[in-house]
């Protein structure tokens, strides 16, 4: 690695990505725990049935709508609080210790629910776990966006929403490893082992440096040219670390001027920064992501599976994140490929189009007979590509770049709980949507009716993103956004030491 490498600065943003293991895994894990006998047996309630067709009698456990609505969607409620909190525990403490104390949250949270053997314990540890979650989603794409080059902070970024398919895939393999087991160490050892990942994040996080923003923020210029100098490794009194430092710091002072910002001042009308145009955006972007109902196949995938006829519907879940995980590769190539608007477009399109196929198959074929399961599956991957491809890691792009400096954390909190809030609804409810009997409105795979109805900042700075948003509107933000990279590209060539491949 030689002088002027942009590789610390990949390593520390691919390093925090982690915490999107976190909520992936946790996400993950609750969609097999709660269809094994095991925890059935103990938090569920139990009856004699006979089976219709073997006429066979048997203890029989359940768990009423309303008890799997709270206890899958308590999570999200706690990732709610957590992100709003996210923005006071960065800008108080930074996004180093702000993450290390959010992993210490959230392993709290598994614990709890690791050592419960009554479903009230078991539901506080989701929320606890859903607390230092939230925390968490707030701090690492803030911490991702302020330490990263520019030419790929796109990837960068979208790096924590590939760690998030990563944590599905391993918690779908680890429940698939587990469901046989006949006693609790069926679901305690797949919620038991995020302790291990709490624990790497925590402590790992502390021996990278601070994002130098935020020591700027805080008047420690000092540290703030010595973690410039370490992410690009170079020297404090490198051209291309002096040059990024005085731009961060011309743009604070441009941002304190205007006065000290709260809450409040995210939803300021006109003026030039177009503060409410931005929230408004991150809000309801992140609101989009989850109305597409991705989260049904993650929180509820198993048990849609088994109830679509699927013999073994623990395996469909891992080819489900197997393909999840694969297709976030190619969007994080093209984020800063193609940029940011054309991407969800295209997204969008494909989501809807796969959606009204599965839903019309299961309404038309059915998902009785192999023909109906096979297009179901398969529309189920391709609907999970074009998620996965871009509206997945593109909420957290353009969120994590689109803020000033001085309100940065602040409005990212906002957006992030956008995300969180929508997830509780969704999470909460499923269940009545989709469930049968009394009170449920039987939906069945015909909800993916619902799902498709619901259905440029690339290779510039984060001063400059805020420019972009200052000075042009939507349609033009592709021409402005080109002009600025034709003005710097002889800066962008030696911006790290080296080329840009």
């Amino acid at each position: 690695m030689g002088k002027g490498s942009p590789v610390p600065a990949i390593v520390v943003g691919a390093f925090v990505a982690l915490g999107g293991f976190l909520f992936g895994y946790d996400t993950g894990t609750i969609s097999g725990v709660k269809e094994m006998k095991p925890w059935l047996q103990q938090f569920g309630t139990c009856s004699l049935a006979t089976d219709p067709v073997t006429n066979v009698t048997s203890n029989v456990c359940t768990l009423s709508s309303a008890l799997e609505s709270e206890v899958v969607s308590i999570l999200s409620a706690g990732e709610f609080i957590g992100a709003l909190l996210g923005a006071f525990l960065a800008d108080a403490i930074g996004r180093r210790y702000g993450l290390s104390a959010s992993s210490l949250v959230f392993m709290a949270g598994v614990v709890m629910q690791t050592a419960a053997s009554e479903l009230i314990l078991f539901s506080i540890g989701r929320f606890v776990a859903g607390l230092g979650v939230g925390l968490i989603s707030c701090i690492v794409p803030l911490y991702q966006s302020e330490s990263a080059p520019k030419w790929i902070r796109g990837a960068i970024v979208g790096a924590y929403q590939w760690t998030i398919t990563i944590g599905l895939l391993v918690a779908a393999i680890v429940n698939k490893a587990t469901t046989d087991r006949p006693d609790s160490s069926s679901y305690r050892i797949p919620i038991g082992i995020q302790l291990a990942f709490g624990i790497i994040l925590g402590g790992g996080v502390l021996f990278l440096p601070e994002s130098p923003r935020w020591y700027v923020r805080n008047g420690k210029d000092d540290e703030a040219l010595k973690s410039l100098a370490f992410l690009n490794s170079s020297d404090v009194t490198d051209a291309p670390v002096v040059e990024e430092f005085n731009n961060i710091k011309t743009n604070l002072e441009e941002e304190r001027n205007l006065g000290s910002v709260g809450y409040a001042d995210c939803f300021r009308m006109g003026g030039s920064r177009k503060m409410a145009l931005r929230t408004w955006s991150g809000i309801w972007l992140q609101a989009l992501q989850q109305l597409t109902g991705v989260n049904f196949i993650f929180y509820y995938g198993t048990t849609f599976f088994k109830r679509a006829g699927f013999s073994d519907p623990f395996i469909v879940n891992v080819i489900v994140n197997v393909v999840n995980v694969v297709s976030t590769v190619p969007g994080m190539w093209a984020i800063d490929k193609f940029g940011r608007r054309p991407l969800l477009i295209a997204g969008a399109v494909g989501m809807l189009v796969a959606q009204f196929i599965v839903a019309g198959t299961a309404a038309g074929v059915g998902t009785e007979n192999t023909a109906g399961q096979n297009t179901l599956i398969a529309f189920v991957c391709i609907y999970i590509f074009f998620f996965a491809s871009t509206w997945g890691p593109l909420a957290w792009v353009v969120t994590s770049e689109i803020f000033p400096l001085e309100v940065r954390a602040k409005a990212l909190s906002m957006t992030t709980a956008s995300n969180w809030a929508w997830n509780f609804v969704i999470g909460y409810v499923t269940p009545y949507m989709v469930n049968a009997g009394p009170g449920n409105a039987n939906l069945g795979s015909n909800v993916f009716f619902l799902w498709g109805s619901m259905c440029t900042t690339k290779g510039i700075s984060l001063e400059q993103v805020d420019e972009l948003f200052a000075t042009t509107t939507a349609p033009k933000s592709a021409e402005v956004n080109q002009r600025l990279r034709t003005q710097l590209a002889a800066a962008d060539s030696v911006d790290v030491g080296v080329k840009k491949p």
